[in-house]
């Protein structure tokens, strides 16, 4: 199962804590939703800024994650692309 999260009401105003809720949900603008696992630590984040957010539970998985790579180490995977291909012109 999974939960999708939409922010419906603006933030402005509100506690720190509950702006750092927010982007724990992964949510940044009015309007946005996230589908996220169901899981305690979810609903909890919920709860604590249930009215700003609405709470629809969907049949199905919560896609994963994309994972990025670090900066430095994408920055430094492109340099080494870009003097192979300098080499082989």
């Amino acid at each position: 199962m999974a939960l999708k999260v939409k922010l419906v009401k603006s933030f402005a105003g509100a506690s720190s804590d509950m702006l750092d809720t927010i982007r724990g949900l992964g949510l940044k603008k009015f309007g946005e939703e996230r589908i996220l696992k169901d899981t305690p630590a979810i609903r909890g984040m919920w709860f604590k800024v249930k009215h700003l957010v609405t709470l629809e539970t969907v049949s199905g998985e919560a896609p994963a994650p994309k994972r990025r790579k670090p900066a430095k180490v994408a920055l430094r995977e492109r340099a080494i692309a870009y003097q192979v291909k300098q080499q082989q012109a």
